[in-house]
């Protein structure tokens, strides 16, 4: 991909390496490294998404870093990875759903947007768009179970949460065997519509603004180094050829805000997720035999405004801020870095002209 810089007439480019589609990928390398990659992202990550769980069905607010310490100091380091072994094993078969997804339709919306006659910047930003959504889509029908039974789990033995469940599990297997006798088979799908309505927008609009941001990014390094070669008199037309420190450094950069602003868009569904998740099944099998219902989308919205008004649908908002945008560095180098080694043709795809 060759990014010119905003200036017309400068004769800059920047050459960096080319972008690797579904069809350049060993796709056994691709899964097998990716899953050991992914897995330990998700554990040095784990901790800030069970701070933003817990936060988002307290009572009241607290701070995150008041958070943490209270949570070990009752229930030690360990504390902070409660419900870590259900989710790493959700993580496999989901991001493997995911980068399929992704990839797959990535590659064919592209080069359908170039045929219509989109510019490479749009194109690029609708594909990255539309695979967003579709592997969030994909990675959910995996994904909702998990994230009902690790966040069971995550909120178990803390004071001052809003319907956590009142079950002890033992582990996550014990959760799953006691959710499904409580509300069924549909009680591993709570949220799941809540969930989608959360993480397809937030994937679609990660992608696309993560495609803008490194635009943008690989604009302005052009722009400044245009800048340098006229205050030192060098009118040369040259080409920028990033190293591959450069390369990763406009890569998590450009992630970090992509992240941050899906995480601000997306915030209020995804509160109203978690605390859908975490009701209790007990609570919820009592109501459904007095022919009740649980509690809908709109009656949590309600809870939510009464504790604390609409500010409430923000809380946890710090950590998931945090969360996403070390998420999203951290993944985003990681999965550029796994699509290279995982080419066919590794030193055929390291650059562009």
């Amino acid at each position: 991909m060759n990014l010119s810089t905003a200036e017309e007439e400068s004769a800059q480019e920047i050459h960096i390496p080319a972008d690797i589609n579904w069809e350049m990928l060993d796709k056994s390398k691709f899964f097998v490294l990716g899953a050991a990659l992914f897995s330990g992202v998700s554990g040095a990550l784990y901790p800030a998404v069970l701070m933003k769980t817990r936060q988002q069905v307290c009572h009241s607010q607290g701070s995150c870093i008041r958070t943490a310490f209270t949570l070990v100091r009752h229930e030690g380091l360990r504390g902070l990875y409660r419900g870590f072994g259900t989710s790493l094993m959700g993580t496999i078969p989901a991001r493997a759903l995911y980068m399929t997804a992704l990839e797959v339709t990535k590659s064919n919306v592209g080069s359908a947007a170039v045929s219509l006659g989109f510019t490479e910047a749009k194109a690029s930003a609708v594909a990255n768009a539309v695979g967003g959504l579709s592997a969030a889509m994909a990675a959910q029908l995996v994904w909702t179970p998990v994230d009902v039974v690790s966040q069971r789990l995550m909120v178990q033995g803390s004071a001052g949460l809003v319907n956590a469940s009142r079950c002890n599990y033992v582990n996550g297997f014990d959760a799953f065997q006691k959710i499904v006798r409580a509300d069924g088979p549909k009680g591993l799908y709570r949220g799941f519509g809540i969930s989608i309505l959360t993480y397809a927008p937030s994937n679609a609009v990660w992608w696309a603004s993560y495609s803008v941001a490194q635009r943008m990014v690989w604009g302005g390094i052009g722009c400044y180094v245009c800048k340098k070669d006229e205050e030192s008199g060098n009118n040369n037309s040259t080409a920028i050829k990033p190293d591959s420190k450069t390369i990763m450094a406009v890569q998590g950069v450009s992630a970090a805000i992509a992240g941050s602003v899906s995480a601000l868009i997306t915030m209020p569904l995804d509160t109203i997720k978690t605390r859908l998740q975490v009701l209790d099944g007990e609570d919820s099998s009592n109501s459904s035999n007095n022919g009740k219902r649980g509690p809908s989308i709109g009656q949590t919205v309600r809870n939510l405004v009464r504790e604390g008004g609409w500010t409430a649908c923000y809380r946890g908002l710090g950590p998931r801020c945090a969360s996403m945008s070390m998420s999203a560095t951290t993944m985003i180098t990681t999965y550029e870095f796994l699509k290279r080694l995982s080419a066919k043709n590794h030193d055929g795809f390291c650059s562009k002209s």
